[in-house]
C-alpha cells in the first residue's frame, strides 16, 4: 500500500484530462493515478528517477510515460485545471517553516570595509 500524493478531489478534476484512459485509442496505462502519484513522489522528494520505489513500477517506465506527456502537454493541462482551484497549503511562510543556516547566526565578521589609501594632492 503506498501513500497518495493526490487526493481524491484533486484526481477527479484531473481525471478526464490524462492520457492513455479506458477508451483512448491504443494501449493505455494500467493505473493513471499511480503513474500521477509516482511523478508528484518525485517532485516532492527530488530524487533521482532511479530512487523511485518499486511500488510504482520500473522507474524507466515511468519516466518515458513522463516524457510521452510532457511533449503532448498533457502535464500543462493538469496544471491549468489545478490552476482554477489552488491549494495555499503550501504557501504560508514564517519562521516555523523557514530556517537559517547554523553557520548564519551570530559569526563575526560581515563585509570588510577597507579605506582606500588616497594621497593628498600637494
Amino acid at each position: 500500500m503506498i501513500r497518495r500524493e493526490l487526493t481524491d478531489f484533486d484526481w477527479r478534476r484531473i481525471e478526464a484530462l490524462v492520457s492513455g484512459r479506458e477508451g483512448d485509442k491504443g494501449r493505455h496505462g494500467a493505473d493513471n493515478r499511480l503513474f500521477v502519484d509516482a511523478v508528484l513522489w518525485i517532485a516532492r522528494a527530488g530524487a533521482p528517477w532511479r530512487d523511485l520505489p518499486p511500488q510504482f513500477g520500473n522507474w524507466n517506465s515511468v519516466f518515458q510515460r513522463f516524457r510521452r506527456w510532457a511533449k503532448r502537454g498533457v502535464w500543462e493541462r493538469i496544471f491549468n485545471a489545478l490552476l482554477e482551484n489552488p491549494d495555499f497549503e503550501y504557501l504560508i511562510i514564517d519562521s516555523t517553516i523557514v530556517r537559517a543556516h547554523q553557520h548564519a547566526a551570530g559569526a563575526k565578521g560581515g563585509a570588510k570595509m577597507r579605506r582606500l589609501d588616497v594621497r593628498a594632492a600637494d
